[in-house]
C-alpha cells in the first residue's frame, strides 16, 4: 500500500493513510457521530467516514464507509477540504467531501450515537482532532 521514503537519518517513514470524511446536511444541521468508549479515540465526535482501501477512490470509500456505518446510501459530493494528522507512527491524510444522504434509515452499526448540529455550535463538542481542524476550516477559522 503505497512506496516507503527514507528521511534524512535513516529512519522510515510510511505513506500516510488517507482517511475520509463525510459533510452531511440536513435541515441546516450537519451529522455529528460519536465514537464507540474502548475504541480509538472513543467517545470522540468525528464527521462519519473511515480508511481508503486498496484501489478504492476516495469517493468510494466514503460511499462504502457510510454504508458500512449507518446502512445508507449515499451521493458523495465536491472535496471540501484535508487535515494532516500524526500520533506517533499513525499519519493520515483526512478528506472531507460534502455527502447527501439518498436512501436509508440511519442505523448505529459502529457508533453510540448521532446528532444533527448546526454549523456553529460544531466546536461545542469534543471532537477528534482532525475532525476539529476540518471543522475550524469550514468555518473559516483557520
Amino acid at each position: 500500500s503505497g512506496s516507503v521514503s527514507r528521511w534524512p537519518g535513516g529512519s522510515i517513514r510510511m505513506p500516510a493513510q488517507v482517511v475520509t470524511a463525510a459533510l452531511i446536511e440536513h435541515a441546516g444541521r450537519i451529522l455529528l457521530a460519536r465514537r464507540k468508549a474502548g475504541k480509538h479515540m472513543g467517545a470522540k465526535w468525528e464527521f462519519p467516514g473511515g480508511k481508503l482501501d486498496a484501489g478504492e477512490t476516495p469517493e468510494e470509500c466514503l460511499r462504502r464507509e457510510l454504508a458500512e456505518e449507518f446502512s445508507i446510501e449515499a451521493r458523495i459530493g465536491e472535496f471540501l477540504g484535508s487535515t494532516s494528522f500524526r500520533e506517533g507512527d499513525l499519519h493520515l491524510d483526512i478528506r472531507l467531501y460534502r455527502a447527501e444522504h439518498l436512501r436509508g434509515r440511519f442505523e448505529l452499526n459502529d457508533h453510540e450515537e448521532i446528532r444533527w448540529v448546526e454549523p456553529g455550535r460544531l466546536l461545542d463538542f469534543d471532537l477528534v482532532e482532525s475532525d476539529r481542524r476540518l471543522a475550524l476550516g469550514l468555518l473559516g477559522k483557520r
